[in-house]
């Protein structure tokens, strides 16, 4: 059992996003701002970069959720493969989303199936 984003304790994935099978590859993020500025950025362009996400054909879920702490930011992110998040990390890199939040800190966590 593990402290999740949405404040509650959840047996297994944050907030419903599926563990990863077969060739699937999951990311869970936190997006960490430094202050105000950093977090008006990702109020900004959260809802665009996340429609953007969940539109793109490799993408099996896409989530984004604010903490307990509104500098603190929760993804969790899951592709069919590597090819398709290789193909999310191309369309993010030349996006506004990316221009925008280039500076903020992220620790990202890797799960293979």
């Amino acid at each position: 059992m593990s402290g999740c984003a949405c404040g509650h304790h959840h047996h297994g994935p944050a907030c419903g996003r599926p563990a990863p099978t077969g060739t699937q590859v999951a990311l869970s993020v936190r997006l960490v701002c430094a202050g105000p500025a950093e977090l008006m950025a990702v109020l900004a362009h959260v809802e665009d970069h996340v429609a953007a996400s969940r539109a793109e054909p490799g993408c099996l879920y896409f989530a984004i959720s604010q903490t307990e702490d509104p500098l603190v930011w929760q993804v969790e992110e899951l592709f069919r493969d590597e090819q398709a998040l290789a193909a999310h990390r191309a369309r993010t890199a030349a996006s506004d989303w990316a221009a925008a939040t280039a500076g903020i800190a992220r620790d990202i966590h890797r799960l293979a199936a």
